[in-house]
């Protein structure tokens, strides 16, 4: 029976046994050193140990949730008053029975039971212990209940944010078999350049992006396969480049976070004539990485205001990833689009 009910408890048994151990060994010393008597203590306390075990968790399992937490106010309090009296009434006659006939030996003066004042004193010890045991069990519940809403937080964060890295797969999947499907058109014989450059990518989109963090050199490598990927559809009018400052060696980051920024660069930077100019910085200093690219853009195609999904993503991202913790600024100048990203090397 006690196996069963002890099982639907959310506080492990261990620590419901260490607390009445530790519990009993003090009442044991603590009665025993008043009366100069450790038989009388030892006794004393078998008696009374049970009969808080019972009380204690009849109050804690049964009366709060029944009435106090349903507002049963009134309810609670008799059924609680009754239970007092019984312990009383049991404790006091077990301890006659069982122990001693002298009843109250560390009282000074009356010592008979059934008093006012031996009535108090049981169950003002008996109310102590359920309030102990109380405030043991609600902040261990707290904490159980903050570590749930934190692990909730955790999952909702990450199936938000594999969601959002679902989303930017098929739109650059669609952007770049747009980019073939024109060269088909044209019966380019690049296109065929474009399917390889396209598997080497799609092994990136499809199956590094399922980690949560990737070296960031692997994801500066991706973007080299993005760029040549541009070249072969628009010939030399591409003109980029790529320049890293520091040591990235072990650096990793989020996955997808830079080709949604390359890809803006073709998506709004394609003049009818002219060169299309992206430049890309990587720099890392005091423990942040600077992301930088720059490109020419068209007026007529209102970059500034279009960014897409996939930057909109990326946004989404960084705040659920980073908080307030990096910053994402853009700028436009002339026919120059401007995008700079600063992050935080230590995030977890």
């Amino acid at each position: 029976m006690f196996k069963k009910i002890f099982s639907e408890f959310r506080i492990p048994v261990r620590y419901h046994l260490l607390f009445w151990t530790v519990y009993f060994i003090f009442n044991f010393f603590r009665f025993a050193t008043i009366n100069n008597d450790y038989w009388y203590s030892l006794k004393s306390n078998l008696i009374e140990f049970p009969l808080n075990i019972l009380i204690t968790y009849f109050t804690i399992y049964f009366l709060i949730p029944r009435y106090i937490l349903k507002k049963k106010y009134f309810h609670f309090f008799a059924l609680f008053s009754l239970s007092l009296i019984l312990f009383y009434l049991v404790r006091t006659g077990l301890n006659y029975i069982l122990v001693t006939k002298d009843i109250w030996p560390e009282a000074q003066g009356n010592q008979e039971p059934f008093t006012l004042i031996h009535v108090i004193e049981l169950s003002i010890g008996a109310v102590y212990v359920i309030a102990l045991v109380s405030a043991i069990k609600l902040t261990y519940d707290w904490l159980n209940e903050k570590r749930r809403n934190d692990e909730l937080q955790r999952v909702q964060l990450q199936t938000e944010l594999n969601f959002l890295k679902s989303q930017i797969q098929p739109h650059f999947f669609f952007n770049t078999l747009n980019n073939l499907y024109a060269l088909v058109i044209k019966n380019s014989p690049n296109a065929p350049n474009v399917v390889m450059k396209l598997s080497e990518i799609m092994q990136y989109v499809l199956y590094e992006v399922k980690e949560p963090r990737i070296g960031l050199m692997k994801s500066i490598n991706y973007l080299y396969s993005y760029l040549e990927l541009e070249k072969l559809r628009y010939g030399d009018r591409v003109k980029s480049q790529i320049s890293i400052e520091g040591n990235i060696e072990d650096i990793e980051i989020p996955p997808l976070l830079f080709l949604p920024f390359i890809e803006n660069c073709f998506k709004h930077g394609t003049q009818e004539q002219g060169d299309i100019k992206v430049h890309i910085d990587f720099v890392i200093k005091d423990n942040f990485l600077y992301f930088t690219v720059q490109n020419t853009f068209s007026k007529n195609k209102n970059t500034v205001s279009k960014h897409g999904i996939g930057i909109k993503n990326v946004k989404r991202r960084l705040d659920l990833l980073y908080g307030n913790n990096y910053s994402l600024k853009t700028r436009s100048k002339s026919n120059l689009f401007t995008v700079n990203l600063k992050l935080p090397l230590d995030e977890n």
